[in-house]
């Protein structure tokens, strides 16, 4: 009784079977056709490689792909931003979970002035531009000396000895004579004739005062200070001109500090310099730097810095130690980042500077001097930048691998001075020429060998052609950059 319906149900089946395996194979695109898309829907493309690189030396770009030439492996494709894997090709993109993950921080760069400090040992010197050397301007013999000794500390018009002088007695018997006479113009001769003899002007008035010959003079130092040398003995015979005593000052020391030749760059003489001594606890003794001497100590590798410090009380003497502290501060403000954010390669620096999106791209820097932990940057940043300070090696590394390398600043172009003059012989090295004058040089018109910048300018151009050319400066010289006839279009 359920036969016939069994029947139909299943030619309906294998029917249904037969039609959906039919519409499967018709809807196969045959050979050498392009499947079709359905509306609303987009093809998607391959992604395209800019460039291939070996992740192991990634600043060389190769066109294709194959086998590297530096390492055994293949070459690794580097695709435009937003396709395939890669991602960015000037720039590290990390998530911001996994940067925090990572400990990555982040320093702002900042405007400001350098106040640098500089700190070194010294020692303390006498000034000598302080000293005081006693000599004898006339021939004598030693009747007495005082009990000094080098080392002893003198006030000013110290006495150190008694000279007897024959000649002066002679000399001042004269002089009272004419003055006994009365006659002006002779005794103005007499009283010139003992200046001359080297007798100090207090003991001419005291013989014109007294009427009484005063062969003796007394040697005393002209300035307080320290009793360096004292080269007089009772009973000598002196003669002329001979040093009999050196006398240094103590208004003012030297402190020679020792400062490294790494940091000395920085000095400049008249900046503020700052003592403390062992011997003066919690005390400061402010002074200048006075001179920075011009050779430095090979041994030690260090550059002297003379300071002046003034010593009103006496309290500073020669040989003392000292802590100094150097500090300067420049008009300029400067851009400055976390010392520990610069990478410094040994060919150049460079910071990982981070930007929107995660994105972190490494950017070469002109580094300056170091002070408190910062860095001064001359030029590859902005202010308000953010760079990485802690995690930049982690990125450096990922940045190398992938192949993205830091352009390199720009070199400021050269400034190009221009003339005209005619060619007298030229050659692939070199052109001689009878030129102008190079008014941006304020050079007269003269006769003159330049090198050439290159042997392709030279093209096109003999012996008796006038031309215009450019030259600029280098260490060498000046240097032909441009040449081409006159009247031609550059």
């Amino acid at each position: 009784m359920n036969s016939p319906i069994w029947k139909v149900a299943s030619a309906v089946g294998v029917s249904l079977a037969l039609g959906g395996a039919g519409g499967y194979w018709l809807a196969q695109p045959r050979s050498g056709e392009t499947p079709a898309v359905s509306v609303g829907q987009e093809a998607s493309a391959a992604p395209k490689a800019l460039y291939w690189y070996d992740p192991m030396y990634p600043q060389q770009r190769f066109d294709k792909p194959g086998k590297s030439p530096f390492m055994d492996m293949q070459l690794v494709p580097r695709y435009a931003e937003g396709q395939g894997a890669q991602g960015d090709g000037v720039a590290v993109r990390i998530d911001p979970g996994l940067a925090q993950n990572l400990g990555l921080r982040l320093a702002s760069v900042t405007r400001g002035v350098l106040a640098s400090s500089v700190d070194a040992v010294g020692v303390l010197a006498f000034n000598e531009r302080e000293v005081a050397v006693v000599q004898l301007r006339t021939a004598g013999f030693v009747e007495r000396v005082y009990a000094r000794a080098p080392g002893d500390l003198l006030k000013t018009n110290a006495a150190l000895a008694d000279i007897l002088v024959p000649e002066w007695a002679a000399a001042q018997e004269e002089f009272l004579a004419l003055r006994a006479s009365g006659d002006a113009g002779l005794l103005a001769a007499a009283r010139q004739r003992l200046r001359l003899s080297g007798m100090p002007p207090a003991l001419i008035a005291q013989v014109e005062r007294s009427g009484k010959v005063q062969p003796n003079l007394t040697l005393a130092s002209p300035i307080g200070g320290v009793l360096q040398e004292l080269n007089v003995r009772q009973g000598m015979t002196l003669a002329a001109g001979e040093t009999l005593a050196r006398v240094n000052g103590l208004n003012s020391v030297w402190l020679a500090v020792a400062v490294p030749e790494s940091q000395a760059g920085s000095l400049v003489t008249g900046q503020v310099a700052k003592a403390r001594l062992p011997a003066f606890p919690g005390e400061v003794f402010a002074g200048k730097v006075d001179a920075i001497l011009p050779e430095a100590n090979a041994d030690s590798r260090t550059l002297r810095v003379r300071v002046e410090l003034p010593n009103p009380q006496g309290r500073l003497r020669p040989g003392m130690s000292a802590q100094v502290s150097l500090q300067r501060s420049t008009r300029q403000a400067l851009l400055w980042v976390p010392s520990e954010a610069v990478i410094r390669t040994g060919r150049r620096a460079l910071v990982m500077l981070a930007e929107e999106g995660g994105r972190y791209r490494p950017v070469e820097v002109r580094p300056g001097p170091d002070n408190a932990g910062q860095t001064a940057i001359l030029s590859g940043l902005e202010e308000g930048q953010q760079v990485v300070a802690s995690g930049q090696f982690l990125l450096d590394s990922e940045a190398s691998l992938k192949g993205i390398v830091a352009a390199s600043l720009a070199e400021p172009a050269a400034v190009l001075h221009e003339a005209e003059g005619q060619i007298l012989a030229i050659d692939s090295q070199e052109v001689t020429l009878a030129h102008g004058p190079f008014k941006t040089l304020g050079m007269p018109a003269m006769t003159m060998t330049f090198p050439l910048a290159n042997p392709g300018l030279m093209q096109g151009l003999k012996v008796g052609d006038t031309v215009r050319f450019a030259v600029s400066q280098t260490d060498t010289g000046l240097r032909v950059e441009r040449l081409e006839k006159a009247g031609s279009q550059p």
